[in-house]
Order: structure tokens, then C-alpha cells, then sequence
């Protein structure tokens, strides 16, 4: 399983089921937009402080970022 993959997927999903555009979570996350597309895409490999951070801003923890999901590794 590719981490950076997974992360990648669930913050996207989790994102998106918030209503929030990249923009707008890059604004509430404090990471930029260029990161959080690289991210989204599989291409960051985020630290721990950064899953943190990820997860405050979509409201969730940080476990819900890095816990597969159905789709692993399609």
C-alpha cells in the first residue's frame, strides 16, 4: 500500500464531502494550494505535524487520514 496515496485519497474525499474547494482548505489548513494538490495527487509525503494540521482543518483525526479505504491501491 502506498501511504502517500492513501493520505492523498482520503483528504480529498474528506475535502470534498466538506464542501470545500482546495483553495478555501488551503486557506483554513494554512498549507498552500500547490501543496495540498500534491498532496491530494500522491506526490507529498506529509510529516506527522502535518496529518495533524491536515486533520484539524477538515475536522477530523488524523487517523481518519492514514485508515484505508475501500478503494486500496485500485
Amino acid at each position: 500500500m502506498d501511504m502517500r496515496k492513501l493520505v492523498g485519497r482520503n483528504v480529498r474525499r474528506i475535502r470534498l464531502a466538506r464542501g470545500l474547494t482546495q483553495e478555501r482548505f488551503s486557506e483554513l489548513s494554512g498549507f498552500t494550494q500547490h501543496y495540498i494538490s500534491g498532496l491530494e495527487r500522491g506526490r507529498r509525503n506529509p510529516t506527522v505535524v502535518s496529518l495533524y494540521e491536515l486533520a484539524q482543518a477538515l475536522g477530523v483525526t488524523p487517523v481518519e487520514l492514514i485508515t484505508p479505504d475501500d478503494l486500496e491501491d485500485r
